[in-house]
């Protein structure tokens, strides 16, 4: 397989291009980009291939792809389906360096156009040729002037060049992107889009834009993901090149669309898998293509100055505008600190009657000369618990005369300030946000709109200061897997792996019951142990606080009647005693095998939390201890572990070291194990320990059981 990223020049800096099924008429996908790379004045070759027309558009045109005078870097394929393959073997014979392939009809149509497909994928791999497509909408690259595409959106005029690079797995979002980014005014370096993914997906799209000096910022859109390992590699380039990537994720799965036999099964779904594997590669996701242009622009107007924290000060002329940017700070997971004694003295020397707390309501006052703006502002950059501030100015900058205070205010607090964050909340004429984006501020329209995008800088500069993940642990030794299907199994398993378990006995009888639990002492649980019933509550398999052995020899009688009644053809192995544990803070842990991105860990408060809330936290394994104490710090629920109105603290370092543990031992057996569901963890307090209650560990062929 080529490296990351190889071979892409020839598709986004060719010096010549030949397109196969060039046609005379401009607006079919064989004439667009004869058409549009004459126009825009690409400036190389230019070899239409039509083996019925002598020219196209003016151009010399050719028989055959052999025909063409010299080798072309790249071959533009647009004819259809069938003949697609055969075009692409004679560019490859040509010694043509790469090509994109606009047809459809191929792997999304079913398994005939599955074949072609593969037909595709075979001769790029033989001959090294690089593939974009099929089914894509190509590529374009600004400054170069080079266009292999035929999307519509540059009938109306290119971008102008610029820093953001679009790298996109579908051709109309892409292209959309492309033209918000044209009437914003804001520069585009390349845009990519990968179809079919036959060849070059979009891994390889990333990892160029993190080495082209042109790209200052990525965007990427992504509907599925082909090859983990190359995304997150790729990704993880884009951030040693510390350059952002910005994804807009699409298809985000259902909550309970798979069938799971575990709790954890049916909480991990595959978007929130997605989601924990971008946030650990440094990647930020929105979720709409204004927010992904906002985001990436504001990035690449900042360079490497970003936001060292999330504690924002709001400035505003409006009190109810005040009061619509503190409630969309918040919901965007910003921190709105209240300035200084000092800092609030300064902005009231100035405005006596202004509200000086966060959100700061300068008034109208703050319009009225630029000396009252500059010192607002000044007062509260130079506040120590400020690490950015957000601007409104609505619609301010379409009034001369109020453009005359803001205009030339904001220019000197940039030089007087060079490296402070100021966003601005702007509705205004083109002119003016092009102007202070040439300032160096991230201009953004809209309330909602502004503090998404600076929420989204401050999880950018986040990402930066997270550490590399942990390499895959080598596979573990050779487990007995059906000697995992019960409860106790599990529990052995993940014993020697490292996980808390308490002292427990499997018994075969009504006597062996009482001597167990007389032996470890009162109160005891019994419980069924079959490798055929994972939910044992359901068929009565769980006695809890037995406090004699009259109550355990009873209790084992009793249950032993009622599983098997409830279900006559379970296989019996005995009944587990376990001491009774009680104090503390129930948990859910456990583990998935995604099928994308191999094994996630996942933990939440159990109850309502976890099941109901949905407040559970993801990420792939393996995880460090570090990286398991974010992960609990991340709950929404963490005040109920952190001893909330006079409760004891939990355990902390116990539940990450327990969270660790598990996430090394599915990543050891990652081929053999489909789930891991402890459920609950007990959690005690503070220097007590941890302790697995339940567990239960799914082998691969149940990971989707009927």
């Amino acid at each position: 397989m080529p490296l990351l990223g190889a071979g892409l020049g020839a598709i986004l800096a060719p010096r010549s291009i030949a397109i196969i099924g060039a046609s005379q008429d401009a607006t079919k996908i064989g004439g667009r980009p004869v058409e549009l790379l004459r126009r825009f004045g690409f400036p190389g070759a230019i070899y239409p291939v039509n083996p019925r027309a002598a020219e196209v558009q003016g151009l010399p045109a050719y028989p055959t792809i052999q025909a063409v005078p010299e080798v072309p870097d790249l071959a533009i394929i647009a004819v259809a389906a069938e003949g697609a393959p055969d075009a692409l073997e004679g560019c490859a014979a040509k010694g043509v360096a790469a090509a994109v392939i606009f047809s459809s009809g191929f792997a999304e149509l079913g398994e005939k156009g599955e074949a072609l497909q593969a037909r595709l994928r075979e001769i790029a791999h033989r001959t090294g040729i690089r593939v974009l497509g099929p089914n894509c909408l190509g590529a374009a690259s600004m400054a170069e002037r080079s266009i292999a595409t035929f999307s519509v959106v540059l009938e109306a005029g290119m971008p102008q060049a610029g820093p953001i690079g679009i790298a996109s797995q579908s051709g109309n979002i892409g292209s959309y992107t492309m033209l918000l980014a044209r009437e914003r005014g804001i520069g585009v370096s390349r845009f990519l889009t990968t179809g079919n993914e036959c060849d070059v997906n979009i891994a390889d799209g990333i990892a160029y834009l993190a080495r082209d000096p042109a790209t200052r910022v990525i965007l990427c859109v992504l509907e599925t993901c082909r090859d983990a390992p190359r995304l997150i590699a790729a990704l993880e380039e884009a951030r040693q090149a510390r350059k952002p990537v910005v994804v807009l994720k699409i298809g985000a799965s259902e909550a309970g669309q798979a069938a799971a036999a575990s709790h954890t099964g049916a909480l991990a779904g595959s978007d929130a898998v997605a989601d924990a594997v971008l946030k650990r590669a440094g990647a930020v996701r929105v979720h709409s293509v204004e927010a992904l242009l906002d985001l990436g622009h504001a990035a690449a107007v900042l360079g490497d100055r970003l936001p060292a924290g999330r504690r924002t000060m709001l400035l505003t002329a409006s009190g109810g505008f005040g009061v619509m940017l503190a409630d969309a700070a918040s919901a965007a997971g910003l921190a709105l600190p209240s300035p200084s004694e000092a800092t609030q003295s300064r902005i009231l020397s100035v405005v006596p009657y202004a509200s000086p707390r966060n959100p700061v309501d300068a008034t109208a006052q703050m319009s009225s000369r630029p000396e009252i703006l500059a010192e607002i502002l000044a007062a509260l950059l130079e506040d120590d618990g400020c690490d950015a501030l957000l601007l409104l100015l609505s619609a301010s900058l379409y009034l001369p005369r109020l453009r005359a205070i803001y205009m030339p205010t904001l220019r000197a607090v940039r030089e007087k300030h060079p490296d402070r964050i100021v966003m601005l909340a702007v509705h205004g004429p083109a002119d003016a946000i092009a102007e202070l984006t040439a300032m160096g501020f991230p201009v953004v329209d809209g309330v909602d709109a502004s503090t998404r995008a600076l929420a989204g800088l401050c999880a950018l500069s986040d990402a930066r200061r997270v550490p590399a993940p942990p390499a895959p642990p080598a596979p573990g030794p050779t487990i007995d897997l059906p000697a995992l299907a019960t409860e106790a199994g599990a529990k052995q398993a993940l014993a020697a792996a490292g996980l808390p378990v308490l002292p427990e006995r499997v018994v075969a009888d009504a006597a062996g019951a009482v001597a167990a639990a007389t032996s470890m002492g009162f109160p005891v649980v019994l419980k069924i142990v079959s490798p055929d019933l994972p939910h044992k509550t359901e068929v009565g398999g769980v006695v809890l606080d037995l406090r004699d052995a009259a109550a355990v020899a009873e209790a084992h009688d009793a249950m032993f009647a009622r599983v098997r009644a409830a279900a006559p053809a379970a296989r019996i192995e005995g009944m587990l005693v376990s001491p009774m544990v009680t104090g503390g803070v129930e948990m859910i842990l456990g583990t998935k095998r995604d099928p994308v991105f191999g094994p996630v860990v996942l933990v939440g408060l159990g109850g309502i939390f976890a099941e109901v809330l949905q407040d559970v936290a993801l990420r792939p394994a393996p995880v460090e201890e570090a990286e398991a104490m974010a992960m609990l710090r991340s709950l929404k629920a963490f005040p109920v572990l952190d001893g909330v109105r006079g409760r004891p603290k939990a355990d902390l370092r116990a539940a990450a070291s327990a969270i660790a543990a598990l996430s090394r031992f599915a990543a050891q057996h990652a081929a053999d194990i489909a789930e891991i569901d402890i459920n609950p963890l007990l959690l005690r307090p503070e220097g007590q320990g941890a302790v697995a209650l339940d567990a239960l560990i799914l082998p691969a062929r149940m990971e989707h059981p009927a």
